[in-house]
């Protein structure tokens, strides 16, 4: 019975963690059992906030370091469309900088709405001209579009423009979705 018990406990936990949490909260239930699961609730919680008296502030979380204004590549998952046996996703992609791109592969993760990893794959964006919007399509056969609950830019694969590899792609880019499901990275 504590078998089912760290399972359904770990079923809950997990709704509410992302990305590398829950990756972290799964091994700590796999290895250690019920002590793993308190472990990762205790990771899953917020941190707690003090207070030293009427005027304290409360603290302040970093932003995420912002992309160069004129450098940025915005991705905008702008809908995902049933198609036969599958689920097309429409990808918008601004390319505000002055780089044109040859190479830009994407390592994507496909999460499920309930949480759990549906698939990995790659897409690659090239060619992505400097100062120009294009729209890229993409089919994840197989898929119903209800079941696509977010999609993961996990790390960049290939990024060229010109005739070099380019360092920092992965900061450069900006996410953002129209759609129920949610774009990060």
């Amino acid at each position: 019975m504590q078998q089912q018990g760290v399972c359904s406990g770990l079923s809950a936990l997990m709704v509410g963690m992302r990305g590398r949490t829950a990756i972290a909260g799964l091994a700590a239930v796999i290895a250690f059992g019920a002590a793993g699961e308190a472990l990762a609730q205790a990771a899953a919680a917020p941190a707690p906030v003090t207070s030293n008296g009427p005027d304290a502030q409360a603290p302040t979380v970093p932003a995420a370091a912002p992309s160069a204004g004129g450098e940025a590549v915005g991705l905008e998952l702008n809908k995902l469309e049933p198609v036969s046996n599958s689920c097309r996703a429409y990808l918008v992609v601004n390319n505000k900088s002055s780089r044109t791109y040859t190479a830009l592969k994407l390592d994507l993760v496909m999460f499920q709405t309930d949480g759990v990893i549906g698939r990995r794959f790659a897409l690659d964006l090239a060619p992505v001209k400097s100062g120009k919007t294009s729209v890229k399509l993409f089919d994840l056969d197989g898929v119903k579009c209800d079941e696509v609950g977010s999609l993961l830019i996990n790390d960049i694969m290939d990024c060229k423009a010109g005739a070099g590899e380019e360092a920092g792609c992965l900061e450069r880019l900006t996410v953002a979705s129209r759609t129920k499901a949610q774009l990060s990275k």
